[in-house]
């Protein structure tokens, strides 16, 4: 069959869309150049389409604005459970490519399940608590990531990497430093797999995101019926958790005082004794903190106590941030892309020479996660198959260039460019077949762009 509309036009499978139609909510048939050839009466009640008028032939972003199926016609690859607004109405929605006896996409169909997001509750409970107790069991579990997974071959980044690698050769205790963001946890994680210690757990536990009343239970533990409400069996503690292993405190300022004696003797005397215990417990763990501010202002300001400092700053390794290794962009987006349509099973998408220049001028201030929620944005923006530099949010985040002074859209996005490649050759050196590569560009787009620039001037 040569055609979706060949295949449609057939009795037999005229029976097959209606049966199809009746198990679901509403559904269409669009062919390869993605105009519509068939959609369900259901279908047409659901965007208040009269019954009357006949849809066929209309390119299916006409009627359906927000659409996805032109996505799943351009990669071939099915799109399931996915969320859809019709009319301020979210839907869920599961689009299918079809195909020819020579695998060759035709089409694609794609069929509206619920239009009542309340009757999916029980199957996010279902997997909000699956995933707790997936994350609950996993904290017990040699650490996910080795320093052979962080990506990038910038200067900052390879100096990262020998001064984790040796790090992890000691048994010492270590101090990351860097803004929030940089990946001070997988640093952690990397530096405890190639340790001697990497068959024992690494627990992480987060400072800032406990409630005073519940840290000093949740990092030491407490013995049976120590406070109201505690388990009659008692608590174990973070610290007892990660015997053996590694213990991992992000956002280490945020610690109370009272707790940060106890934490002291932790590390003097590898002992800790539960909340309501007067029982002191060995334990052998080494502790990995972590913070964005300055301990050292902090113990002036009189917040942090200057012993358990000096025992934190033994051995300190500073996280660069991105706008620091801007040579890694490219690396690190492509991963992440790779990374989130896999997750999300989205069809294959990429990023535009437009969309990379961007993301070498942008400042970063919240830094690798940051570029992550960026990619993450840019597939879900992305009307087409490559992730375009308005997708990624650039027209939020222009650059602060005294440069940037047009007016229109037009000229702000050339003047974008021209200042992406100005930066890019900057990095390089002069380099102008070096900045282009960094770009992602030829060398004859980029003279081209300069030669542009001239002209404006």
């Amino acid at each position: 069959m040569d055609s979706l509309r060949e295949l449609i036009d057939q009795d037999n499978n005229h029976n097959l869309l209606d049966l199809l139609s009746s198990l679901c909510q509403g559904s269409i048939a669009v062919d390869e150049q993605c105009n519509i050839l068939w959609m369900s009466d259901a279908y047409k009640e659901l965007i208040d389409l009269p019954q009357d008028t006949d849809p066929t032939g209309c390119h299916v972003e006409q009627v359906l604005p927000t659409t996805k199926l032109p996505r799943v016609i351009k990669s071939g690859k099915p799109s399931f459970v996915d969320l859809m607004q019709i009319k301020q109405r979210w839907c869920v929605v599961t689009r299918l490519p079809i195909k020819n006896e020579h695998q060759q996409t035709i089409g694609a169909i794609g069929f509206v399940f619920y239009d009542d997001l309340d009757s999916l509750q029980p199957l996010f409970d279902k997997f909000a608590r699956l995933r707790r107790k997936f994350e609950d069991e996993k904290i017990l579990r040699p650490s996910r990531y080795a320093l052979d997974d962080m990506l990038g071959h910038s200067h900052p980044t390879e100096l990262l990497r020998r001064q984790a690698l040796r790090a992890a050769q000691l048994d010492t205790t270590l101090l990351l430093l860097g803004e929030t963001g940089t990946g001070k946890e997988l640093l952690a994680q990397g530096i405890h797999h190639a340790s001697t210690r990497r068959s024992a757990p690494f627990v992480g536990i987060n400072m800032g995101a406990l409630p005073e009343a519940l840290a000093e239970a949740e990092l030491f533990g407490s013995a049976p019926g120590a406070y109201t409400g505690a388990n009659s069996k008692g608590r174990i503690g973070k610290v007892q958790l990660a015997d053996g292993g590694t213990l991992f405190l992000d956002e280490i300022a945020e610690m109370p005082l009272a707790m940060q004696a106890k934490l002291l003797r932790v590390l003097q005397e590898r002992e800790v004794e539960a909340l309501g215990s007067n029982r002191l417990e060995k334990v052998d763990v080494r502790i990995i903190a972590a913070t964005a501010k300055n301990l050292r202002e902090l113990v002036d300001q009189g917040t942090f106590r200057e012993d358990l400092y000096y025992r934190l700053n033994v051995l300190p390794i500073k996280l660069p941030p991105l706008r620091d290794r801007l040579d890694d962009i490219n690396e690190l987006s492509q991963h992440m892309l790779q990374q989130i349509q896999h997750q999300s099973q989205l069809p294959e998408l990429s990023l535009s020479p437009e969309a990379l220049q961007w993301l070498h001028t942008y400042h970063w201030p919240g830094n690798i996660r940051e570029l992550r929620n960026r990619i993450e944005r840019g597939c879900v923006m992305a009307e087409g198959a490559c992730i375009e530099a308005k997708d990624l949010g650039a027209l939020d985040d222009l650059p602060h260039t005294p440069t940037t002074q047009a007016t229109d859209l037009k000229s702000k996005r050339a003047q974008l460019e021209i200042d992406a490649i100005e930066q890019a050759i900057q990095t390089c050196h002069g380099n102008k077949t070096a900045a282009a590569k960094l770009l992602g560009i030829s060398r004859a787009s980029l003279y081209l762009h300069l030669k542009q620039k001239a002209s404006i001037k």
